[in-house]
């Protein structure tokens, strides 16, 4: 085709767009099809990658995933008095939160210790300290990879959720969160990998898939 025969189909085609009713490429609710994808420009969605990557960014990305999971799975689970054993209800919750973390596995946790104000502010470190290590070995034993979720934090008995000195069951408790991401290559970084890992599992191939060098 010839440069100006080129040139006229393009002008063909662009006084046919412009000709065309507003409603022909629009969805039953009224708005244009992809108006959703196409929201704030060309550009947008690699514009938002881009925020994420930086170190602000991210560490409200990682605030509203927290939220996310506690609002999907129960974060929070409590314990006995002077105890970091897990009783059949805890068990079942964390059941719930490795389910979770296993259908996310680019998603890294922390699991956070605290204690009532009874005992020694000391031992309290210890105990909130071994009770995050409790429950991070169960969310193990359920199949969640242990470079996914650490317990790296005893808060002891400094941040009640209960004022009091007495007992208090709900100050007695283990809360998961989200620390980042899963790349170790890249300080937990999105990139490529990521991206690639999620299209693996929305076209069905597992996390497993081995993607051929030339991709």
């Amino acid at each position: 085709m010839t440069l100006k025969k080129l040139t006229i189909s393009i002008s063909f085609l662009a006084a046919l767009g412009a000709c065309a009713p507003e409603s022909r490429y629009t969805t039953l609710g009224g708005r244009d099809a992809g108006a959703d994808a196409l929201h704030g420009g060309f550009g947008y969605a690699t514009a938002n990658n881009v925020k994420v990557m930086s170190i602000s960014e991210r560490l409200e990305y990682i605030k509203s995933l927290t939220r996310l999971f506690a609002s999907e799975a129960p974060a929070t689970i409590n314990f006995a008095f002077n105890s970091s054993q897990l009783d059949a209800n805890a068990q079942a919750q964390l059941r719930q939160q490795a389910q979770w973390i296993l259908a996310h596995p680019d998603i890294t946790f922390r699991v956070f210790g605290h204690a009532d104000k009874v005992g020694s502010n000391a031992y309290n470190q210890r105990l909130g300290k071994r009770r995050a290590q409790a429950a991070v070995n169960y969310l193990i034993a359920q199949g969640v990879d242990r470079r996914k979720v650490e317990a790296v934090v005893s808060f002891g008995e400094t941040r009640p959720l209960v004022l009091t000195q007495g007992r208090s069951r709900e100050n007695r408790r283990t809360v998961t969160e989200v620390k980042g991401f899963y790349n170790p290559a890249n300080d937990g970084l999105l990139d490529g990998k990521y991206a690639r890992g999620i299209y693996r599992r929305y076209v069905g191939e597992g996390d497993n898939t081995q993607v051929s060098s030339n991709q």
